[in-house]
């Protein structure tokens, strides 16, 4: 790997480790909840609330399908127009995004009201012990639909302003919140499952009003614009985010049918079982849904840049760093199967005690190969391949989980579940290869053939270089480094000796002032192309927010050499754009 590549490596893996805790923690409110609804429902309730809320979870899995469909669809679109340097079309996409989102919320609490309160529910559970708590619990839920919604979308955005710390602090608020109220709600009052329904709505609530509170201000460059909403940009967003989202959906499809599995050959007490390891399970599954959002915010915005190293290093990232951590994260998972099954169940000859031991034993080794599947998934999504995400949508979320579930169920009843979700695992990953070899016609032995990257994507790999600027001395030889190069391209003597002189002085004025704001360690990712007869200088840096354009508008008649540098370039270039992506500096100058 050559010295630039490896430079825009670590710049991707900074990024992608600066940008996982707050992803990690946001995709843990929903963990976070279903274990505190469980604790309380098993401890406090009894273990048909405990079944409520394992019946619920189709329910809830569908509800967050629909708003990853937006919250994913609009960050891709997002990422590309950002990519673009399309800004009217980012605040399109953000107004648009809210609105329908909201839309869809009402609707959802609406039926789910009207389910509750006629008791519609029968479809769901037979248990007629059961039923009435599950309906009092979806009653409650429907509250809490709207900023659930409408909370999932924000941290997007918030990540785009480099501003995530707004997020972590209303998901800690909300958990804070969600404890409180389920000690308050069920108790001391003693209301049962809708108690459990209504701290965890409420707890939402805070979750959406703290983030809200972040588009207020001047700071925010998002505003939700009501008027001249273009709705066309709605079926994008729509058909962008449909296949990642459909793989919840078909989650939900999964749920429903493995409960009536366990049910049928088993009984309740099965999904009581499975509600226990899976509400525990889910923080964890936080680790590689937050790995997703980081990874899928970077390949859309390298999509709208046509910026091939970038996405093969941010699956390199994944490879590398993200699954052996998480394998030492399923270590540690396994060794505390008892633990965490005391805090449901406390008597080890109960049947549902051992069940749920080897729910902690078994289930985490799938989350290594579901990483894999996420990532590719994402990358098919960015570059518009959504033939194969709807099809590994499908056989991730229904069939290869439901098929060996059903196969095996008769002769390994419980653990049946459990392994069907490894199983489901290598088969994602072997479909995966599968279709690498396919489109490639040989087996895939580079990333780019693993991910089909064509060919025409972004600029071959004579037609650029990439350069590291890491100190003041390097700034001279990196602009003679740009005029050979473009040189050798044919390009003319003029715009060659522009070319250097505008990453000249952009490069040192950036080392002059970004780099001594603070005492953290800074370096310049330069990537220079020749596509269709322009020259195009990305200058990336992760120093302070620094807009070149504002400092080009100063003159100070007493210093006329006062910003002379900026403004010449501004004045000789053809195109010039700036944006601050994911805490990112990022300069594109075109010659």
């Amino acid at each position: 790997m050559k010295k630039g590549q490896m430079t825009n490596a670590k710049i991707v893996t900074r990024l992608m480790f600066r940008l996982l805790p707050i992803q990690i923690l946001l995709s843990a409110v929903g963990g976070l909840n279903g274990i505190v609804s469980s604790y309380f429902a098993s401890n406090y309730v009894g273990i048909e609330a405990m079944s409520a809320v394992g019946i619920y979870s189709p329910i809830n899995v569908l509800i967050n399908a629909i708003s990853t469909l937006f919250a994913g669809g609009s960050a891709i679109l997002c990422g590309r127009y950002m990519g673009r340097n399309e800004q009217d079309k980012v605040q399109s996409v953000f107004s648009l995004n809210l609105v329908i989102a909201a839309l869809c919320a009402m609707a959802a609490m609406a039926l789910m009201l009207i389910l509750g309160l006629f008791d519609l529910t029968g479809f769901l559970t037979r248990d007629e012990a059961v039923r009435p708590l599950f309906n009092q619990y979806l009653m409650g839920q429907a509250i809490g639909i709207l900023p659930l919604m409408l909370g999932n979308q924000l941290p997007t955005y918030l990540s785009m302003e480099n501003r995530q710390s707004r997020t972590m602090a209303a998901s800690l608020a909300y958990i804070g919140v969600n404890v409180a109220l389920n000690w308050v709600f069920v108790q001391v009052l003693h209301m049962e499952a809708l108690g459990l329904a209504l701290a965890s709505a409420l707890g939402l609530w805070v979750f959406f009003g703290i983030q809200a509170l972040a588009f207020r201000g001047r700071k925010s460059q998002f505003r939700l614009q009501l008027r001249n909403l273009c709705w066309s940009e709605g079926g994008q967003i729509v058909r962008i985010g449909l296949p990642g989202a459909a793989g919840s959906g078909y989650e939900s499809v999964r749920r429903i049918i493995v409960n009536y599995l366990l049910e049928f050959f088993i009984g309740s007490v099965a999904i009581s079982s499975f509600t226990a390891s899976d509400s525990v399970l889910r923080i964890f599954w936080a680790i590689p849904g937050g790995m997703q959002a980081v990874s899928r915010l970077l390949l859309s915005v390298a999509a709208g840049e046509e910026d091939r190293q970038t996405q093969t290093d941010v699956m390199r990232v994944m490879f590398r760093r993200y699954i052996p951590l998480m394998c030492g994260v399923c270590a540690a998972i396994v060794l505390c199967a008892k633990p965490f099954t005391n805090l449901f169940f406390h008597d080890p000859n109960e049947p549902v005690y051992m069940m749920t031991v080897w729910g902690f034993r078994i289930l985490p080794l799938c989350m290594p190969f579901s990483i894999i599947c996420m990532h590719f998934s994402s990358y098919a999504q960015a570059s518009g391949k959504q033939g194969f995400v709807n099809l590994l949508a499908l056989l991730d979320g229904v069939v290869f989980v439901t098929g060996f579930t059903a196969v095996l169920i008769p002769w390994l009843k419980m653990n049946s579940v459990y392994i069907a979700n490894i199983l489901n695992g290598i088969g994602c990953l072997l479909v995966i290869i599968g279709y690498s070899w396919l489109k490639n016609r040989h087996f895939p032995r580079k990333m780019e053939q693993m991910m089909v990257i064509p060919k025409d994507f972004g600029v071959a790999e004579d037609a650029r270089i990439d350069i590291n600027v890491r100190s003041l001395d390097e700034v001279v030889e990196v602009a003679r480094k740009v005029m050979d190069f473009c040189r050798e391209r044919g390009i003319d003597e003029r715009r060659a000796y522009l070319a250097g002189l505008s990453l000249e002085e952009m490069a040192s004025n950036i080392v002059e002032h970004g780099f001594t704001k603070d005492k953290k360690p800074h370096s310049i990712d330069i990537r220079v192309a020749h596509k269709d007869n322009d020259v195009i200088l990305r200058i990336r840096d992760d120093c302070v927010p620094f807009d070149p354009g504002e400092r080009k508008e100063i003159f100070d008649p007493e210093d006329i050499m006062k910003n002379i540098g900026i403004r010449m370039v501004y004045q000789t270039a053809r195109d010039i754009d700036y944006q601050n992506i994911l805490g990112l500096n990022v300069l594109t100058i075109r010659i």
